[in-house]
């Protein structure tokens, strides 16, 4: 394990310490995080979140509390990127820029979906297993698909996500 520069609050949860990577992130009281995670520096985790194994979170993800993100959930924080300038020269820190992701509060993201950079995913709302974010999810939305496309709504929102029983209508 690697934990660099982190806040982890009362009550966090890594598990298999020899198996997670945290680096500059805050991690809220009660948060659970599973094996094979990354975090990277300038997250936020917020309370009562849950992060499943092998998950990825690049600089530049905020999760309020009560957030469900599932296994193998891959952020992304470059729209654009790149490992050489155009002269040729490798990229460093200044050569591109942090696009930033937030994911409201209650909000569930099912496994291997994947998220673009700059986006926000609103209070509520549940990403289905495999989708391909590209846009601003509203909340208490339902979507699925690559790209991601809005299918129903999430009935009972943070609530429902908090439970793992999120349900959705599905909109003619």
């Amino acid at each position: 394990m690697t934990v660099k520069n982190c806040l982890i609050a009362r009550g966090a949860l890594i598990y298999q310490h020899d198996l997670v990577n945290l680096y500059g992130c805050e991690i809220g009281a009660d948060s659970r995080i599973g094996p094979f995670v990354e975090i990277q520096e300038g997250c936020v985790i917020g309370e009562r979140c849950k992060i499943s194994s092998h998950s990825f979170l690049c600089e530049g993800v905020t999760l309020e509390d009560e957030v469900f993100v599932g296994h193998g959930v891959m952020f992304t924080n470059d729209r654009h990127p790149a490992s050489t300038n155009a002269d040729g020269s490798l990229k460093d820190a200044q050569d591109w820029t942090c696009e930033r992701t937030h994911v409201g509060r209650g909000a569930a993201i099912g496994s291997n979906a994947t998220i673009l950079p700059g986006v926000t995913i609103g209070k509520g709302a549940v990403v289905g297993a495999g989708a391909v974010v590209t846009h601003d999810v509203p909340e208490n939305t339902t979507v699925i698909g690559v790209p991601a496309r809005a299918v129903g709504t999430a009935k009972a929102g943070a609530k429902a996500a908090r439970h793992g029983d999120a349900q959705h209508k599905v909109m003619s």
